[in-house]
């Protein structure tokens, strides 16, 4: 199932990938690649993703330069475990406004039914609001797991979700 996303601004999105070894050069950052396929599945304009190494300042950054560009969507994929430099949701509430734990607890919900593991993540989701003067609305963050697997599948859960989600944040209708 694809979802269509709304107005046209809302039609690109950011990858943020968080790994100290993809970061590094010493791994390849093979769920940024499933999550970059899969926001092209669903319609989204999207670059090659941004790696960045674990930690709350690398992540903050991230997400604000990629609001500063203006995406309405943002996910991230790893540093969502319960690793001492698993700081992904951490350095995510430092930039959003608003959190969205219904559909955290969706992605782990369903996570749950491929690996038991998915109850470890700590992955948020919100929206960062943007101030009045830039126009209505703001960016929707998702964060996923490390995994390429697990990203793969948050997708199949959440990307349904994302034209109607990313509307919303943009100021549409319900």
């Amino acid at each position: 199932m694809t979802a269509t996303p709304g107005p046209a601004a809302s039609r690109t999105a950011a990858a943020i990938t968080v790994s100290d070894r993809s970061s590094d050069g010493r791994r390849e950052d093979t769920a940024g690649q499933v999550l970059v396929s899969a926001l092209h599945t669903f319609g989204y304009d999207v670059a090659a993703p941004v790696v960045v190494p674990d930690g709350v300042g690398s992540v903050a950054g991230a997400l604000r330069d990629a609001v500063a560009q203006g995406h309405r969507l943002v996910v991230t994929t790893g540093g969502t475990g319960m690793g001492p430099r698993d700081l992904t949701p951490e350095g995510t509430r430092e930039v959003i406004t608003r959190e969205n734990p219904g559909l955290a607890e969706l992605l782990r919900r369903e996570g749950a039914r491929h690996t038991p593991y998915a109850a470890a993540s700590r992955g948020v989701v919100g929206v960062v609001d943007w101030p009045s003067e830039r126009g209505a609305g703001g960016t929707l963050v998702v964060n996923l797991p490390g995994r390429p697997s697990a990203v793969q599948e948050g997708m199949d859960v959440i990307g349904p979700l994302l034209g109607h989600l990313v509307d919303q944040v943009a100021g549409g209708d319900h």
